[in-house]
Parts: structure tokens; sequence; C-alpha cells
């Protein structure tokens, strides 16, 4: 794996880079059905736990109904906006509930960033699934994208935070009635994500900004870090994305469990989860310090011992949501980096 630090682009130059010609829309419905196949993932619904009426075929099914966003996305037929739009409402009539709408907002631009640089017609060099090309893929987006996004929130309810001060008009539970408030300010989608990647202004020092934002802003740092996590683990995929869960957990508050419980609650849950890491140095917070949290911290998590939490955090009724989008998501470069379920 060759990365040029110029670009952020990463040939894909390793002995196991099988996965390149493989359909891209394959790779990213796997991700969907791996990643709530891995067990223990504390907090969330597995192959071994539902929550409630949150059940485990719930994200099967929601798996097979976004096919058909994930196409469009694929396909180029679709705007991101309304690929991800046709995946929501896909997944949703499919599901009967919110089950993986935080994976679609990731997957989708991936997904369009694989294909347009395997495009030789795209104005733009063909290269690897990279940070720089999914990069560009959000910042293509445009206002049309922006009220299509808006527009998804209709067909499922999604926890989200209260908008910041002087955004009412722009609150995502407004749907479609947002739409004029966009186009007025000209809001792309890639505007929309920075506004929610951004600090409330409240001062507190233990708020959590919505993670999926931050990627879709900042050219997915978490998900392709992740994505060698578990790219050069060894063992099972659904063993590897558990491992990889507890990294992301372990090193950055959950954005959803600081939504439903608060940030305090949210740092104590990271800190929970870095204590499963094997040799990951902690900060005096108590969090796993991403700059110390290397591939082998993350490879010698304890999973057995991550069976206790994630029945303590059902328990508590701690869903890390947020990770487990980010998990998916690295799962999906994963596999275009050459991961499969083939032994």
């Amino acid at each position: 794996m060759t990365r040029d630090d110029a670009t952020g682009d990463v040939a894909d130059d390793s002995p196991d880079g099988r996965g390149t010609d493989r359909d891209p829309v394959d790779d990213a419905t796997l991700a969907l059905l791996l990643e709530v196949a891995g067990t223990p993932k504390p907090g969330n619904v597995d192959r071994r736990r539902d929550l409630g009426d949150l059940r485990f075929e719930s994200f099967l099914g929601g798996a097979v109904g976004a096919r058909e966003g994930l196409e469009l996305a694929g396909s180029g037929e679709a705007s991101v906006g309304d690929a991800f739009e046709r995946a929501v409402a896909g997944m949703a009539d499919r599901a009967g509930t919110n089950t993986q709408f935080g994976c679609l907002l990731l997957l989708v631009p991936l997904l369009r960033a694989t294909v347009a640089g395997d495009d030789p017609s795209a104005d733009r060099p063909p290269s690897s699934l990279t940070p720089a090309a999914v990069d560009r893929v959000t910042r293509e987006t445009t206002v049309d994208d922006a009220v299509a996004f808006y527009r998804a929130f209709e067909h499922v309810d999604v926890a989200v935070a209260d908008p910041p001060a002087g955004a009412t008009d722009l609150d995502v539970r407004r749907g479609s009635d947002a739409a004029p408030a966009l186009r007025e300010r000209a809001m792309t989608l890639r505007d929309v994500m920075a506004i929610s990647a951004r600090s409330d202004g409240s001062g507190d020092p233990d708020e959590v900004p919505d993670r999926n934002a931050q990627e879709w802003v900042g050219g997915f740092p978490r998900t392709f870090r992740a994505a060698e996590w578990i790219r050069t683990d060894t063992g099972p995929l659904t063993d590897r994305a558990a491992r990889a869960f507890l990294g992301l957990l372990a090193a950055e508050p959950d954005t959803l469990v600081a939504a439903t419980h608060g940030p305090e609650t949210a740092r104590e849950a990271s800190a929970r989860a870095a204590a499963l890491l094997d040799g990951a140095g902690i900060g005096t917070d108590g969090l796993a310090v991403a700059a110390d949290l290397d591939v082998a911290a993350v490879h010698g998590a304890d999973l057995d011992a991550a069976e206790a939490l994630a029945t303590a955090f059902v328990d508590e009724g701690i869903n890390p949501g947020t990770t487990a989008d980010l998990t998916c998501a690295a799962l999906y470069v994963a596999l275009r980096r050459g991961a499969g379920v083939a032994p």
C-alpha cells in the first residue's frame, strides 16, 4: 500500500489487492451484512443480540432493501443525494424501521468515489478508492443533493441533536420543508455536513461532534484507518469488524451515545472500550490515545471480555450506533482493498 502524501491517494499495490475486480455494489451490500454479523459490538445489534424490537433480521432486510439505491450510486444514474434517499427508502420499506441510515450516508459517497476512480472517461485521474477520491465526490455535491438528503428523513426516525444556534431552519427533522432555506442559502450537501461537523458553540470541552459529518468533510480519515485495521487483521471478517469497532469506540466518544445519554456517558463508554485493547496508550481521560492506537492494539482487542461489556451496554441502553456506521464504511474500504470472506 503506497501513499502519496500530497494527495492522500493510496495505490493498492498490496499482494492481496484482488478486491478491485469485484462489483463495488456487491461489496457495499456485503459490508452492511458483515457489520451487523460482527460480534460482540457492545451496545449494538449483532448476530447474538437484538435490541427490543430492533432485531438482527431487520438489518438483513435493510441491507437488501438498500440495494437499489446503492446500484444507483454505483451506476452514476442518480446523484449522491438521490441515491442516498433511494437507499434509505428501500431500507425502511424492507426493514420496517431505521437500521442503517448512517451506514448508507457513508457508503454512498464511498461507492461513488470507487466508480469515479475506475472510470477512464472521468475528468480526474483514475485511482483506487482513496481519501482524495471521496473528498472530491463530497465537494461536488449540490443543493439538490442536500434537498434529497433532507427528504430521506421523512422515511425513518433518526436520532439527531438539535441544530446549532442560527440554523433552526436547517433542522434535518423538517425534511422537505427545509428545501426553501437550503436553496436560499445555496447549501450543498457537503455544506450541510460541515455545519454538523462543527462545534455547536457551547464551549463545552466534552462536546461530541457528529463523527459521520466529520468524515464527509475530512476525507473519511477514521474510515480509511479502520479499514487498514481490518485488512491487515486475521481470522473471520466478522471478528475483525468487532475488533475495529472497539478501536474506533475506544479512540473517540460515540455521537449517538452523546445525543441520547450526554457527552459524559459517551466518554465513559469509550473508556470502557479502551480497557479491552491490548497495549493501547490510555490518556488521563481514560480514552485510548488516538496517536498511540496502533494496529497491534486493535488486533489484540479482547473479544471474550467484550462479551461482558456488550451485555452491560445493552442493559444500560448504551448504543454506539455512529461507531457501527464507521465500522461498516471501513469494511467496505477493506473489501475494495482485498479483504474477503474466503478462507
